[in-house]
């Protein structure tokens, strides 16, 4: 009785049963993160096998016992903006760092800009921030204007592709080649490649049968099909098909919460402008997306297709943000796996309230996020990355002022491995072509401002004026 008239069960046509159906069933289709992430943000040393790899590095902890304790704090900050969206926010929306802007933590922040992990960190934070005070002023409407459309619709698809070729890349099913830069692997007698292609196509055969929970049921059986062949001989350990099972549970995540603080020391103020500006960008418009699809297929948009309240979603999204920055991982956002528990009848904040108490539950098996191989983790990133591309039917491709920004922004993603290049590419070319094609009335004063700030930090950045650890 309670739940049912603290979440209004009956004005919304639905009962406990079918909200806790829905929040399992979205819950499963989202908990690969658990793995994923700390997959994706941990680091490897110079010297250190399968190193080195941008991302999260302590120096007196093991790779196990880190990526351990990330996963701990991808469980917290879920739970946190999950228990916040349904309590504050009353919707059925599922939360977690959000892939895409883990990759561009590791790869881009850290990797590409040689920014420290913990100045990335405190940048998450700031984002969160600002994120929350801008939602509690109702500036979503300023915001969303300064951005060109065809920019907004291509980023979910340059995520996938770049997505895509780092899990490609960690499948061994796509490596570097002297004369092409990237070529095929070797597919037919690499350990690793084989049980990736036949994982990756195990999986995707479980998602289009609608299997819920099929991505992370795709990961656990390719790991298990690892161990299993490794300790049947029929593969020596040597070929890398298992992970590190001597690493006992690691729960004290102490060398990360609060790690931002010293992350603001020596920060160069353009770069790390840049960087809160991408985390912003691509988590506001990644959230905003996601609630607006997810919240037309469970009829909560208004006859202007609006969600009513929606600043209340955000607000969780931004307080699941500054949380997690404030833990040790990266921006949190909005699940489009939400829909799943939708498509289960979950229509109020009681299937986020599952949702968040599951991520709790699931800090008992913290070890498991250390035994999943790597390439078995990355199988969710193609996935996912596939079902990202198709995000670009919004583009109307028919008109060249619309497809060049967006085209450019979703090639030069994973070409230069980054999302904010992308973003950039896109936001310049915009007012540019607009004007070449005598329509510069259809442009506003803010795209001509953040095209021109776009070409400064280009120049900035690729002509030397910046060394080469920021």
């Amino acid at each position: 009785m309670a739940l049912r008239d603290t979440f209004a069960l009956a004005d919304r046509d639905t009962d406990v049963s079918t909200e806790i159906r829905a929040g399992i069933t979205t819950f499963l289709t989202m908990s690969y993160i658990v793995v994923v992430n700390p997959s994706i943000l941990v680091g490897l040393p110079e010297g250190a096998e399968g190193g080195p790899k941008p991302g999260i590095i302590l120096g007196n902890y093991s790779y196990a016992e880190t990526v351990q304790m990330v996963a701990v704090v991808t469980l917290l900050s879920a739970a946190v903006a999950t228990l916040v969206m349904a309590v504050y926010a009353d919707r059925p929306f599922g939360q977690a760092p959000g892939l895409g802007l883990n990759a561009f933590f590791a790869f881009t922040v850290v990797g590409a800009l040689g920014v420290p992990w913990r100045t990335a960190l405190a940048a998450v934070v700031v984002e969160g921030v600002v994120f929350v005070l801008l939602t509690a002023v109702g500036a979503r409407e300023y915001i969303i204007r300064a951005f060109p459309e065809p920019v907004k619709f291509a980023v979910g698809t340059g995520i996938g592709l770049f997505l895509a070729i780092i899990g490609l890349e960690a499948m061994g099913i796509v490596v570097d080649d002297p004369s092409t830069l990237v070529t095929l692997g070797a597919v037919a007698s690499d350990p690793v490649a084989i049980l990736s292609v036949l994982g990756l196509f195990f999986t995707f055969m479980l998602y289009a049968r609608g299997v819920r929970g099929a991505i992370i049921l795709g990961i656990l059986l390719t790991s298990a099909a690892g161990y299993a062949l490794t300790a049947s001989g029929v593969v020596a350990p040597s070929a890398g098909l298992t992970g590190d099972l001597s690493a006992g549970a690691t729960y004290d995540i102490s060398p990360l919460v609060g790690a931002f603080v010293a992350g603001f020391e020596g920060v160069d103020a353009f770069t790390f402008a840049l960087v809160v500006f991408t985390f912003f960008f691509v988590d506001f418009f990644d959230t905003a997306g996601t609630l607006t699809g997810v919240s037309q297929a469970a009829g909560f948009l208004d006859e202007e297709g609006n969600l009513p309240d929606i600043d209340r979603p955000l607000m969780a999204d931004a307080v699941g943000t500054t949380v997690g920055g404030m833990l040790g991982t990266s921006t949190v956002t909005t699940y489009v796996e939400s829909a799943t528990g939708v498509e289960e009848g979950g229509r109020t904040g009681l299937t986020a309230l599952v949702v968040g108490l599951l991520f709790l539950v699931s800090l008992a098996f913290v070890p498991l996020a250390a035994w999943i191989p790597q390439y078995a983790s990355h199988i969710a990133l193609v996935v996912i990355g596939v079902v990202m591309l198709r995000n670009v039917v919004e583009v109307a491709w028919d008109d060249l002022t619309a497809a060049i920004p967006a085209g450019l922004t979703v090639l030069v993603m994973p070409f230069t491995y980054s999302i904010s290049y992308g973003i950039a590419a896109g936001i310049v070319s915009y007012p540019v072509v607009k004007l070449a094609a005598g329509r510069a009335d259809e442009t506003r004063p803010g795209h001509w401002a953040l095209a021109a700030a776009f070409v400064v930090y280009f120049v900035v950045r690729t002509g030397g004026f910046l060394a080469a650890n920021v």
